[in-house]
């Protein structure tokens, strides 16, 4: 088991969760395209927003699509 997977495994239990909620292909790949298309701290900040949607009854795999279509649309020369 490497670092993250154990990271997963600790917290989800800490959290009363299954490590089998978390798509965390989906939730990096999110985080990938808003740190690197938008904004570094908007990585973290944003993968918690879908947290709080899909605890809120969303689609985990719309909310992803949504999220990192949004940031791959985001201008490249948009102002900070």
């Amino acid at each position: 088991m490497n670092v993250l997977e154990e990271w997963i495994k600790l917290a989800s239990a800490e959290l009363g969760l299954a490590p089998a909620d978390l798509d965390q292909k989906a939730v990096l790949d999110v985080a990938r395209d808003v740190a690197h298309n938008v904004v570094r701290p908007g990585a973290p900040v944003t993968a918690y927003l879908m947290g709080i949607a899909v605890g809120r009854g969303a689609d985990p795999a719309v909310a992803a699509a949504r999220l990192s279509e949004l940031a791959l649309a985001w201008p490249a020369d948009h102002p900070e």
